[in-house]
């Protein structure tokens, strides 16, 4: 069964239903929409309207979570003209939502929430401090009241204490004691009072003077005593050789897991940002992250740490399974005879080449067992051709030994998304997501059998995993129906079909009641952003729309809505999804000028039915197709949503498939669309901004003009953990570098070129532009210019540079196209 909308709530017929929810929503709309007025004359979108602050088109609810009976829902919604948002509640049988007053007392608890395990209590953080509700009598108590943040709330195994850090030490809350104990005095130093190495001046010191020997032994008595009166938990000394990174206390509150790295490792120079534009009239200057390749990338180490006894045990993954072999030898051959042709010195390249004899690894997930005993650890190989998830047992007698529970191998690289994974309270099966199949899908697999057991499968994506509260199911979202559909679905736990529970076509995302038994979703639509919904969890019945937060002037606009085509691949068996702008009365007999977008981020999506991230450019599509061009936005090869051979189709070769995608797409306008071959452009941002250099400077003949926004000119110069995935590092694989950056394919540029920085990208940096710029000054290309935006980073935040940035766009594609 599957819910659907409740179109008797919205005053409109049901052989009408618009998927985009365009009338008026529910009795219970937000008490914060947009005050804007309807005009009289429906408004045409302008760049000086689409491009200045959003607060126009209204806020969308945000962090959205249930009350604690279920009653109400909370949410978050920017406040219109600031930067910070206010918390709103809304009752479910009322007929508007009330703003919280966030200096009072809660009534309820927030959004991340942890539960005892016989879900007699709930706690929270507010503001950084830890508030505690028994929900038998709903009486809240506010655990701290601190200037430090705590974090890590869990409750004991036992379920009498509840556990959070600060400062990087544990303190447990007792529930009937109402008072708070230290756990942990966890020091990244070496033991002050360590028994000393053998000295012979000291020995000779202790043999020949009494007094000596006894004013120790006194030392060392007051001490013991003092120790054994102090009901504070005793120092546990790491030694100065170890950095902490993250720490994980056992529910049983016994044992505690600790990833560390050499303290002394080499971090990697950092890049320097200078500012222009400050109160003080003198320039600032900021450190920046490093670049790919210019460190280590430290392994990490999981230590075991015994808080009765205070030992402390490094666990050995020396087991894993492919741990000792190397996936880039032949790579590292290759890359030698790479550099020594352009005249490295051939010893000094093939001593910075040697494979380590294992491989390093970073323990990227833990999760303790309810019952405190097993403790999962996610841990990725530093190459990122392997993820394995480990259990070790607490009670093994000796230094536990790390248990395979599943290994996940890709010759390119693991994905950085749907990694999620948990345990079921029986603390004896694990759930978990895995692109194994190609696809990301759900597992379950309990820790003493062989194999898991796939909960769901097919050619489409799972995400966002949750157990309903008595674990008869999971729900996820996932995008079965069609590649840029994602609703919301449950699969029985004990095995059986997945179930779609919405029929909201758009995209969405849900939180469970308390209970289990409601679904309140969060979803959005081509040009409405995210208002929320409620329905049951078995999706019976209908569903009711809680929040129509869109403003009356956005509302009034008549906005080009895409259509999402499948463009033939001349490359693969399968489609490019994307989205498709047409002018209006578009005649494809006619001749049409075409704009071809990229989205940024490499790895995302953005040919889907929901609220896109670049909503901006949703609004700069319609003013583009009312001038009268055809728009096309592709989720070329390396997008989000389809799978793990979509993903790494660029592996090694960043800018090529993708190329071949949009020379695909050209063809598609042309042939179907009315397009004039002559008159196509092409602009993006971030990986967009690199798509379209790499467009003009690779197919010069297919492009009349392009603007590259914050773009990547050259990977070298961009950070470790994404480049590292796709291209390895300019040492192993000098030559993906050589391919993919944009930097060595100048030669190619014919047609005018746009590029647009921010001097403030902290992401891809300025001197990415400016690198560019250089190249293109020496290779005395004449049709380029640049933009500068003095304090915009990466996601500009001034309106005035997104118009100037746009109107510059808007006049190249007039000018060339037209």
């Amino acid at each position: 069964m599957k819910l659907r909308l409740a179109t008797a709530a919205l005053g409109i017929a049901s052989a009408v239903l618009y998927p985009a929810i365009s009338t008026a929503a529910s009795t219970a709309a937000s008490a914060s929409t947009s005050a804007h007025a309807s005009p009289a004359v429906p408004e045409q979108p302008t760049l000086e309207l689409i491009m200045s602050d959003p607060d126009w088109i209204g806020n969308a609810p945000q962090s959205p979570h249930w009350s604690d009976d279920g009653g109400s829902v909370y949410y978050r919604q920017k406040r219109e003209g600031e930067d910070f948002s206010d918390l709103y509640r809304l009752a479910l049988d009322a007929d508007s939502a009330q703003k919280v007053d966030e200096t009072t007392a809660p009534a309820d608890s927030g959004r991340d929430k942890v539960y005892s395990a016989d879900r007699s209590a709930v706690a929270w953080l507010r503001q950084g401090d830890v508030y505690l509700r028994h929900l038998p009598d709903g009486v809240i108590r506010r655990v701290t009241a601190t200037a430090s943040d705590e974090s890590q709330l869990r409750f004991s195994s036992d379920g009498r204490r509840l556990s959070f850090l600060r400062d990087g030490q544990f303190f447990a809350y007792g529930l009937d004691t109402a008072t708070t104990a230290q756990l942990t005095d966890l020091r990244e130093e070496d033991d002050p009072d360590a028994e000393p190495a053998f000295d012979v001046l000291r020995a000779h010191q202790l043999r020949n003077y009494r007094t000596v020997v006894e004013t120790l032994r006194r030392e060392d008595s007051a001490a013991q005593a003092t120790g054994e009166r102090d009901l504070r938990p005793p120092p546990i000394y790491l030694g100065d050789e170890y950095r902490v990174l993250e720490r994980q206390l056992s529910p049983g509150h016994r044992q505690l897991a600790l990833v560390v790295t050499a303290r002394n490792g080499d971090a990697g120079r950092k890049g320097s940002m200078p500012n222009y534009v400050n109160a003080d009239g003198y320039v600032s200057v900021r450190e920046v992250r490093t670049r790919v390749g210019r460190n280590t990338q430290s392994p990490q180490t999981l230590l075991l740490v015994d808080l009765d006894s205070g030992s402390i045990t490094p666990v050995d993954f020396g087991s894993l399974p492919g741990i000792d072999e190397d996936p880039l030898a032949r790579l590292r051959k290759s890359a030698l005879e790479w550099h020594t042709a352009r005249g490295a010195d051939r010893e000094q390249v093939k001593a910075a080449l040697a494979a380590p004899a294992r491989r390093d690894i970073s323990v990227t997930g833990l999760a303790w067992s309810p019952d405190g005993r097993h403790l999962v650890a996610q841990i990725t190989a530093n190459d990122f051709k392997d993820r394995w998830l480990v259990t070790l047992d607490s009670e093994e007698d000796d230094a536990p030994a790390p248990r395979l529970q599943h290994r996940l191998r890709d010759s390119a690289w693991i994905n950085w998304a749907y990694n999620e994974f948990g345990w079921l309270r029986d603390s004896r099966r694990l759930w978990f997501l895995s692109e194994e199949s190609g696809y990301s899908h759900l597992y379950l697999k309990a820790i003493d059998e062989r194999r898991a057991r796939a909960l769901t499968g097919g050619d489409f994506v799972v995400r966002e995993p949750a157990i309903d509260p008595a674990e008869n199911f999971a729900y996820v979202v996932a995008n079965r129906a069609h590649p840029g559909n994602y609703e919301v679905y449950r699969v029985p736990l004990a095995g059986g079909d997945l179930q779609q529970v919405s029929d909201l076509d758009g995209v969405s995302s849900f939180s469970l009641s308390p209970a289990g038994d409601r679904l309140l979703i969060l979803r959005s639509w081509y040009d409405r952003h995210a208002d929320l919904y409620l329905g049951a969890s078995d999706g019976s019945g209908e569903l009711r729309q809680l929040t129509d937060t869109v403003s009356a002037r956005y509302d009034s606009i008549d906005w080009n809505v895409p259509e999402i085509v499948e463009v033939p691949s001349s490359h693969v068996n399968r489609p490019i999804y994307s989205k498709l702008y047409l002018p209006p009365d578009h005649d494809p007999a006619k001749s049409y000028p075409a704009v071809m977008f990229v989205h940024g981020a490499g790895y995302t999506q953005n040919a889907h039915m929901g609220w896109p991230y670049y909503f901006r450019e949703f609004m700069f599509h319609t003013v583009l197709a009312n001038a009268g061009f055809v728009v096309l936005d592709m989720d070329y090869r390396a997008s989000k949503g389809y799978g793990s051979d979509w993903r790494t189709a660029i592996y090694r070769q960043m800018g090529h498939p993708e190329l071949e995608d949009y020379l695909d797409g050209i063809d598609y306008l042309v042939e179907s669309q009315g397009v004039d071959r002559q008159r196509v452009g092409i602009y993006g941002g971030s990986y967009g901004g690199f798509m379209s250099f790499m467009a003009l400077f690779r197919a010069p003949e297919a492009f009349a003009a392009g603007a590259a926004l914050r773009p990547v000119a050259d990977w070298m110069h961009y950070e470790n953990d994404y480049t590292r995935r796709i291209l390895n590092t300019p040492l192993v694989d000098p030559e993906a570098y050589q391919k993919s950056s944009p930097i060595n394919h100048v030669e190619g540029l014919q047609r005018p070129l746009l590029i647009a920085s921010g001097m403030q990208d902290d992401n891809v940096f300025f001197q990415d532009s400016v690198l560019m710029v250089q190249r293109l000054l020496e290779l005395k290309k004449p049709d380029f210019e640049i933009a500068i935006y003095p304090l915009d980073g990466h996601g500009f935040t001034n309106p005035e540079s997104w118009l100037d940035e746009y109107r510059r766009i808007y006049k190249l594609m007039q000018e060339n196209l037209q």
